[in-house]
């Protein structure tokens, strides 16, 4: 079993003067979960190297147990300061895809050609794809070999409108991820803001948010294993 994570490179918050990057838990609970069913995990991002951690998300009040492991787990720390490059992996190494979220790819992953190029030659090859809280934004732009967006007419979660309000970012992200998985043809689903919820269809598994990045990891793995 081997599973490719792909991080965000970008860590400015559209006009605003704060950072954003990868949120931490939904990095290291799905990380842990992986490695500790026996996976190989490998990393990439979009410029490799150390890709951005939300300062957010290394707040005490955001703190996990999969975080606190993670910040005291040197091999893994080292792991994430080398993320290849997309340029540098390809589906056919792989078994599943898995996207943690954060606003970074927001930004980044939803244009870059590499990753929906990754994620186009997953579902192709009919292995799992997996994103969760902001990180479904990285289907938006990827096709189906029919050409039709992705999420068109399959079960999806992600980041939901009031969490986005909730957290005060309407007016900085460069777009709502509800409003536009549905505006695509998503099925979007959700639950009660900040509660765990994963959306499995067929080989494509999104979780709504924080929360949800262990639910989402547990789906995949299932989904492997079957």
């Amino acid at each position: 079993m081997k599973i490719l994570m792909v991080l965000t490179s970008h860590e400015q918050l559209g006009d605003s003067d704060h950072k954003t990057g990868f949120w931490a838990e939904e990095f290291a609970a799905p990380y842990y979960a992986f490695k500790d069913a026996g996976a190989e995990v490998v990393l990439a991002s979009p410029k490799g190297g150390q890709p951005p951690i939300d300062p957010n998300s290394e707040q005490a009040d955001a703190q996990t147990n999969a975080t606190v492991r993670l910040f005291e787990d040197e091999a893994a720390m080292t792991q994430l300061a080398n993320t290849l490059k997309l340029s540098d992996v390809t589906a056919d190494e792989f078994d599943a895809i898995f996207y943690p979220g954060g606003h970074g790819p927001l930004w980044d992953l939803s244009q870059d050609p590499l990753s929906i190029g990754l994620i186009q030659q997953f579902w192709e090859q009919e292995k799992p794809v997996a994103a969760v809280c902001h990180a479904p934004a990285v289907l938006v732009n990827a096709k189906t070999p029919a050409g039709e967006p992705l999420v068109k007419g399959r079960k999806v979660s992600g980041f939901t409108n009031s969490e986005e309000a909730a957290v005060g970012l309407t007016d900085v992200v460069p777009f709502l991820l509800e409003d536009k998985l549905k505006e695509l043809g998503g099925l979007y689903e959700k639950v009660d803001d900040w509660k765990p919820y994963a959306v499995v269809d067929g080989n494509l598994i999104t979780g709504q948010n924080p929360a949800s990045s262990e639910a989402v990891a547990e789906q995949l793995l299932k989904k492997l294993k079957s």
